[in-house]
């Protein structure tokens, strides 16, 4: 029996974006913003912020990002079970092909090359699962949406959510009880 796919995105699911963007923000604006300023919007969309995004677009940025808590070795467990694959939609930002690719290398060296995928639009993407802090790759996905909460998408009821890895964890523990009729 083949293993199910999981289509698992990178920033702001395994990689932790906000750090550098905060850093960025108060460098940029001379003041850190609180998390209550920026829920339910990206910390570049806060009044006056626009260029903060510009950071996103140099080279280096998406090189040292921190791991998410968990998500590490949540993600080596799934790899047991499931056929897994990093999907980033990386072609916005030109400079992030090699460092995402490095960070990759560096904190998930278990993931082989041939399992990650850069694209520019998630719709083309198959498989069983997705996890993604984007509801817009979530909205054409034809499989199992789960929603990784992000400052940007806390007002979204219409998918699952998780809120860390430990929440991912316990998602598959329970979908493999159905499938292998262990409830």
């Amino acid at each position: 029996m083949a293993k199910q796919r999981i289509a698992l995105d990178m920033d702001e699911v395994i990689a932790d974006v906000r750090p550098k963007l905060l850093d960025a923000f108060e460098q940029l604006m001379g003041w850190r913003p609180s998390r209550e300023e920026y829920a339910g919007k990206k910390i570049y969309d806060l009044a006056g912020a626009a260029e903060v995004r510009n950071v996103l677009h140099t080279k280096g940025f998406f090189a040292d990002l921190p791991v998410m808590p968990g998500s590490r070795e949540v993600v080596r467990e799934l790899m047991e079970d499931y056929e897994l694959f990093i999907i980033t939609a990386a072609m916005e930002f030109r400079f992030s092909f090699e460092d995402k690719y490095d960070w990759l290398a560096t904190n998930f060296p278990f993931i082989p090359w041939k399992n990650i995928v850069f694209c520019g639009d998630k719709r083309i993407i198959q498989a069983d699962y997705m996890i993604d802090d984007h509801v817009r790759n979530l909205e054409t996905f034809g499989g199992k949406g789960l929603l990784y909460t992000a400052s940007h998408n806390l007002a979204e009821t219409r998918f699952r959510r998780v809120n860390d890895w430990e929440d991912v964890r316990t998602f598959f523990e329970e979908e493999k009880k159905i499938r292998t009729g262990g409830y």
